[in-house]
């Protein structure tokens, strides 16, 4: 998978930009704020149809203008691929591939693989359960239309129940049997959602912690540990326990809408006992392990958007990092950071073709 060239209108920072990009290696720099990030965001926001850092259309639109035009032009097996994503105030965002727009958004997820590596993915690990879900869930269903399907309809079913318990509390009534009927739904969907996590972690772990150990060059032991209300659980009668709990709260409290990752370090929580140091190791083995699964399962090599790579890194990391990206496992990288010279240095010893966009 090859990005030959994009180009963007009034998107966040940009009235008008063209860049043409090298095969390999393409390093955008410059101080903060003139928009390394934004062109790594435009690449995003053309593989998932929304912007990486800011999921709400409008606001990605550049100041005082009514719309944005992000155009890029992919390589995919040999084939080209046309890609464009507008957005314009109050009207909803079009995404086209080869001219042709999509009537489903989803259909599009996983057509370019594509894995990012930033600061915000901090998230992550400080953050709340729904962010360790999205990210779950976003790898999987890159190689997996059933899963995510299982997932939009699990999301629309719960909405639906959510609003069925809500007019039970507003109005003084109670339907056993109308609410059977989402909890048998919710626990079919949700069970099945719950094997395919289950069945993921345990391919995906081991790939996450040879990343750790490659990077950090330690001992340390990392770990993702899956809580899930329905493991070791019949999923209809977890749904049928909560029922007066949910009556009163007016939502729907169990579920694997719910479930988290809890991140181990040494068998401690990362986010409380881990340096910074090593919560950036962790999230970068985490996305590298992200990059690997899906080259593995979609037999494309990813696109890799390498944003700050260095910061809260020590230098013995970032060379290991440098190292693992000089492999050929890995195929186009777009790196973005401060610091001209120590970028090019680095790169150089790559051997490999490069640009270097300077912003």
């Amino acid at each position: 998978m090859k990005l030959d060239s994009i180009s963007l209108i009034n998107y966040k920072s940009f009235s008008s930009a063209e860049f043409e990009f090298d095969e390999k290696i393409n390093c955008f720099v410059g101080n903060n704020g003139v928009g390394k990030t934004n062109v790594l965001d435009a690449i995003y926001h053309l593989a998932f149809a929304k912007s990486y850092f800011n999921p709400i259309t409008v606001q990605n639109i550049k100041h005082d203008e009514d719309f944005f035009v992000v155009n890029g032009n992919f390589i995919k097996n040999d084939l080209e691929e046309k890609i464009v994503v507008s957005a314009k105030k109050g009207v909803k965002r079009v995404l086209k591939r080869n001219g042709k727009i999509y009537d489903k958004i989803s259909d599009h997820i996983g057509l370019i693989p594509l894995v990012i590596i930033s600061p915000a993915d901090r998230d992550l690990i400080t953050e709340g359960s729904d962010t360790r879900r999205k990210f779950l869930d976003g790898v999987i269903s890159l190689s997996n239309s059933v899963y995510l399907n299982k997932l939009i309809t699990y999301n629309k079913l719960l909405q639906q129940r959510n609003a069925l318990l809500k007019y039970f509390y507003i109005n003084r009534t109670f339907d056993s049997d109308g609410l059977a009927v989402y909890d048998e739904q919710l626990a079919d969907l949700g069970g099945s959602i719950h094997e395919t996590r289950t069945a993921f972690l345990q391919s995906f772990t081991p790939i996450f912690r040879k990343y750790y150990q490659q990077i950090s060059r330690t001992e340390e032991v990392v770990d993702i540990f899956y809580k899930a209300d329905f493991t070791n659980e019949d999923p209809t009668q977890v749904l049928k326990n909560a029922r007066q709990k949910d009556l009163q709260l007016q939502y729907t409290s169990v579920g694997t809408h719910k479930d988290d990752l809890l991140f181990l370090l040494n068998d401690h929580p990362v986010k409380k006992y881990g340096s910074q140091g090593q919560q950036k190791s962790f999230l970068t083995a985490l996305k590298l392990a992200q990059f690997e699964f899906i080259k593995q399962e979609s037999g494309t090599v990813p696109i890799l958007l390498l944003d700050d790579i260095f910061d809260k890194l020590d230098a013995s990391r970032v060379a290991q990092i440098i190292n693992m990206v000089n492999d050929e496992q890995f195929g186009q990288l777009f790196i973005s950071d401060t610091h001209p010279e120590r970028t090019e240095e680095v790169i150089k010893q790559t051997e490999q073709s490069y640009k270097i966009f300077k912003l």
